[in-house]
């Protein structure tokens, strides 16, 4: 008998507003035995290792034939239970139907009833799965890693890897997780959102979107900082789609998350250490080769460490349209962050050297946040405008100002275009670009 997914019947329901969770579990009379039955096959799996074969829907068929004997249970309860199990074997366990949720864009596994998802923005305890105990989520880990030549247990506790999709998961267990198995999921979203679609959402105005694609086609280089779930990659992913066709383009990543529709794309991706330790190329080690490359623009995914200096020196040696993300909570303080990896790198660069670098590398740096309802603005675009008395000098072109709470606590502001008038617009002009007029002629 062949395993039959009932996903539309089954699959967990998150409604708006309010985000209320319903399961078809619920409806179901027989509960008690259900849940006692799930347990029982899928501890079985667990003690014995049980792995896929042409003879595993009659084994799981027997068992539960066997285990409900006696009891009354309807075709549809009897379809649960091989969907649940069908997901043991062919899928990820409990978390597989969030997997293909194409609007959940996080998965949080906490313990084993301690499953979060961020839906839209909210981050949402899901009350409707659960693992059976420990070993249930690291047996989980391993079959999502596996493929991926990678393994977790108590020698090496701790894994990061990209999933076929594209999708990032980490995990953690013990002895380095005190309270058991945590796994994270951020899933890659497979329809990439473009500028409309910042539009559509209110993250920016039509004249920022234009400002910032004329930045992009006059090969500025520009920062993208945030705290975490911002929308850094996204916005980066959005403004590397200004990038002109006849460009080479050199993207580097931890993992491979930018998808850019030109032709002439180069994906670099880091690798991590191997079993003895050796073998690991860093972002640091893609930048400098990249630079080998002939490279029209690069841009990198992510700077958090010693590959911040060759960054800026890429941007002051011709390889201007470099594009970025870091996280810092503003622009000032990603100048700050930027200032500190470098000089915690062991470059021996007086301070003041130092800034003024930074001051000739950067032109445009852009602050995107995730507001306490969930949705993503640009809160801020800032240019340098120089260096003097030892300091960066920057000035807002364009921010949103929140202006309070309206009744079901969503954010109310406004954006605003401040009365400054960018050096880097005569810089745009120049370059035959004449879309700004409107904005600040």
């Amino acid at each position: 008998m062949s395993s039959k997914k009932f996903v539309d019947e089954f699959d967990i329901k998150l409604e708006n507003p309010g985000y209320e969770q319903r399961s078809d579990y619920d409806t179901f009379q027989n509960k008690k035995l259900l849940e006692e039955l799930r347990n029982k096959i899928i501890q079985n799996l667990i003690d014995n290792n049980i792995v896929k074969t042409g003879t595993m829907d009659e084994y799981v068929k027997q068992e539960i034939d066997k285990s409900i004997e006696g009891y009354d249970l309807s075709v549809i309860e009897r379809s649960y239970i091989y969907n649940l199990i069908d997901n043991e074997i062919s899928g990820f366990g409990p978390i597989s139907e969030l997997l293909e949720d194409p609007d959940i864009t996080e998965i949080m596994v906490n313990g084993k009833n301690e499953i979060y998802i961020e839906l839209d923005g909210h981050v949402i305890k899901d009350e409707s799965i659960s693992f059976i105990n420990d070993d249930h989520i690291i047996r989980t880990i391993q079959r999502m890693i596996q493929p991926l030549g990678r393994t977790i247990d108590t020698a090496n506790p701790m894994v990061d890897a990209r999933l076929a999709d594209g999708s990032r998961l980490n995990a953690v267990i013990p002895p380095l997780s005190l309270k058991g198995p945590v796994l994270t999921i951020r899933k890659f979203k497979k329809e990439l959102a473009n500028i409309d679609d910042f539009l559509r959402s209110g993250s920016l105005t039509p004249y920022m979107a234009r400002f910032l694609e004329a930045c992009v086609q006059a090969k500025l280089n520009i920062i993208i900082c945030g705290g975490t779930g911002g929308g850094k990659t996204t916005l980066l992913n959005v403004l590397s789609s200004f990038i002109g066709n006849d460009e080479r383009i050199i993207t580097i990543e931890d993992a491979a998350e930018l998808k850019l529709e030109q032709e002439h794309v180069i994906s670099l991706e880091t690798r991590l250490t191997n079993y003895e330790g050796e073998g690991e190329i860093t972002i640091r080690d893609l930048v400098i080769n990249s630079l080998r490359m002939r490279p029209d623009r690069i841009i990198v995914g992510e700077v958090r460490g010693k590959e911040a200096f060759d960054m800026l020196q890429a941007m002051n040696t011709g390889h201007s349209g470099s594009l970025t993300t870091m996280h810092a909570n503003s622009a000032i303080v990603a100048l700050n962050r930027l200032e500190t990896m470098i000089l915690m790198a062991g470059m021996e660069i007086p301070i003041k050297a130092l800034r003024e670098y930074i001051a000739n590398a950067i032109d445009i740096v852009v602050h995107i946040q995730r507001l306490s309802d969930g949705k993503r603005k640009v809160v801020s675009i800032c240019e340098l405008t120089g260096f003097s008395d030892d300091e960066v000098h920057m000035k807002e072109i364009f921010a949103f100002r929140q202006t309070g709470l309206i009744d079901n606590k969503q954010v109310d502001g406004e954006f605003l275009k401040t009365d400054y008038l960018p050096k880097v617009y005569q810089e745009i002009k120049d370059k035959g670009i004449e879309t700004l007029e409107d904005i600040f002629g």
